[in-house]
């Protein structure tokens, strides 16, 4: 089949492309001849008569392992397969002197931006921006490449941009709108998870080069001592059994792999746009790693009712924010403020939203998680990376659904945009839980790298319901306080204890658990055994009447006649009919009946 224009139109098509329909040739071409058909009779005939060989069919031999096709050029990256002994290089960046002698007297070596020259260090979004250029036509109406975030493949390449040499750090470093990157314990739990991924995935030639940018601010606090202990596993050549080589970036470029971006030759007025990370210049001298202020202890605070402020004046509020010291009680203020006044309302030294930023910060640097959840949320914020998370879900034949435990919900079962990401989540969590418009990110973030890694995780969950799945980590935590003790508020756990609580539900270890709390936690999850789906049908095959639950009816017909048992379809027919069943515990026990 094929579309075509018709003779009469063809001067009207070359003038205005877009003002003619195009027609179907359906399947014939003058009721004579199929196009596909012949096409493939064709083929067949001279492969039968040894004319054709079947190398000739595929030129450019996308039939073999990538490893094996030819390469007509060694400038440009090409697979070569995963080497058995494949050494992982890292490239330890100070972001000053200062912070590089003080690591010295460790016995870590580093380098700083100014030491690497004429080596550039760019941020991930840097090469995003470059990668935009890729394919962008004007006048054929292409943009090129999305504003995407680049994994950790594509970062641990070294790049020849505009005849400078470019190495980019991963996504992970970013200094970015959302808070992760203040959970050090979070960020090095995923960076051995990266660099195991790179270990396990990595196919191209020459080797992967991993940049790690160390700043003062993440040797803060009571994690600075892991992060020194994981400076020093790299350079004893290991971490988590994977082989390390650490250096200076020049001893390093001849064994990496290197990529061309040509395409940006052409463009010479690019050439200006990205910015290098840059050396930061410091005048205070520390000697030691203890010398850093530390980050201070979480000081537990309150928060007020917001109905002893809502009624009061702005000038009052402003006031009282003048006086309070308490980081909780600030964030409700400038909540009332926001909604009251808007984002660009100036108070004090900058807008409304200068002011929740510089709390959000404060917070984070005292460990107090609830209070930057909620300052993001308010803000509105999403995390860079979080549609391709979902598409790791989606990849995997499930569904994710978004919405607070016992009220709205929406499921998404193809990819979306991020525009349309962020407004499902906040359109859905926030009316009903502020602080879960961006807990739901973090789940979305963690599920993502999980499924990826350990799918056996999710063996029997077909739809992944975040706010059901938050409700059984609230359930996990009542459980592990015991009746007497007063659980901890998933709030105000650290985004790593958030995913170490996930992973632990997730584990199906619920030996130590009664027959109700499995039955909450597992209905929760939406946890149903391997034969499940195949049960349902064979009930089906025997009810005429179908299956009713919850008041929603499901009919032998025409569910029997349009689907199969081993159908995706069917199995997602269940699903939304357990959907319909409020309580956890309750599903559960529908499903072992």
């Amino acid at each position: 089949m094929y579309y075509y224009v018709q003779r009469m139109d063809i001067e009207d098509a070359r003038r205005d492309p877009l003002s003619i329909s195009r027609r179907s040739s359906k399947e014939w071409i003058d009721g004579r001849v199929h196009l596909m058909g012949n096409a493939l009779y064709v083929i067949a005939s001279l492969l039968l008569d040894n004319l054709l060989h079947v190398n000739e069919l595929d030129p450019i031999r996308r039939y073999l392992p990538a490893s094996e096709r030819p390469r007509k050029s060694i400038r440009y990256s090409f697979f070569q397969g995963t080497a058995s002994d494949l050494i992982v290089q890292v490239v330890l960046i100070a972001e000053s002197s200062r912070l590089q002698s003080m690591l010295a007297t460790y016995g870590i070596q580093t380098q700083t931006p100014h030491q690497i020259e004429p080596i550039q260090i760019w941020s991930t979004w840097e090469l995003v921006k470059a990668y935009n250029y890729l394919g962008l036509n004007p006048k054929l109406g292409l943009t090129g490449r999305p504003p995407r975030p680049i994994g950790i493949l594509g970062t641990s390449k070294i790049y020849r941009i505009c005849g400078k040499l470019v190495l980019c750090y991963p996504i992970m470093f970013e200094q970015s709108d959302f808070y992760l990157s203040h959970d050090m314990d979070l960020v090095i739990d995923d960076l051995k998870a990266d660099i195991t991924f790179l270990a396990k995935f990595w196919k191209l030639s020459g080797r992967p080069t991993f940049c790690m940018v160390l700043r003062e601010s993440d040797l803060r606090g009571e994690h600075f001592g892991q992060m020194l202990n994981l400076l020093a596993s790299f350079k004893r050549g290991d971490c988590d059994g994977v082989k390390i080589r650490t250096g200076r970036l020049q001893n390093l470029v001849s064994t990496s792999c290197i990529e061309h971006l040509d395409f940006l030759q052409n463009m010479p007025e690019v050439t200006m746009q990205f910015k290098a990370f840059e050396e930061i210049t410091t005048v205070t001298a520390y000697r030691s790693l203890t010398d850093i202020p530390r980050a201070t202890r979480k000081i537990s605070g309150y928060f007020i009712r917001p109905e002893e402020y809502e009624l009061k004046s702005t000038w009052d509020i402003c006031q009282c924010l003048k006086t309070c010291d308490g980081t909780r009680m600030q964030s409700k203020l400038l909540h009332i403020l926001l909604k009251r006044e808007g984002p660009n309302f100036y108070i004090e030294d900058g807008t409304l939203v200068d002011k929740i930023e510089r709390l959000a910060k404060k917070a984070a640097n005292t460990r107090n998680w609830q209070v930057v959840r909620f300052c993001y949320s308010i803000l509105g914020k999403i995390v860079d990376s979080l549609v391709p998370s979902v598409t790791s879900v989606l990849v995997r034949g499930k569904q994710v659904t978004i919405g607070v435990f016992g009220h709205e919900e929406e499921t998404i079962s193809k990819p979306i945009t991020p525009a349309e990401m962020k407004t499902m989540i906040y359109r859905l969590c926030q009316p009903h839980d502020i602080c879960q418009a961006v807990l739901q990110q973090e789940l979305l973030i963690s599920i993502g790298k999980l499924i990826s890694t350990t799918p056996e995780l999710f063996d029997g969950i077909l739809q992944i319901r975040i706010g059901w799945v938050t409700h059984a980590m609230k359930l996990e935590l009542e459980y592990e306080c015991g009746e007497d003790g007063e659980p901890d508020k998933i709030e105000e756990l650290s985004p790593s204890s958030v995913n170490h609580l996930l992973q632990r539900i997730l584990a199906k270890d619920l030996s130590n658990r009664t027959p109700l709390q499995r039955r909450q936690i597992n209905g929760a999850l939406n946890r149903v055994p391997s034969d499940f789906y195949d049960r349902v049908w064979e009930i089906l095959e025997r009810t005429p009447d179908g299956i009713a639950v919850a008041g929603s009816h499901f009919p032998q017909q025409p569910t029997l006649s349009d689907m199969t048992i081993y159908e995706r379809n069917f199995s997602l027919s269940v699903e939304n009919l357990l959907s319909k069943v409020a309580d956890p515990a309750y599903g559960q026990i529908i499903c072992e009946v």
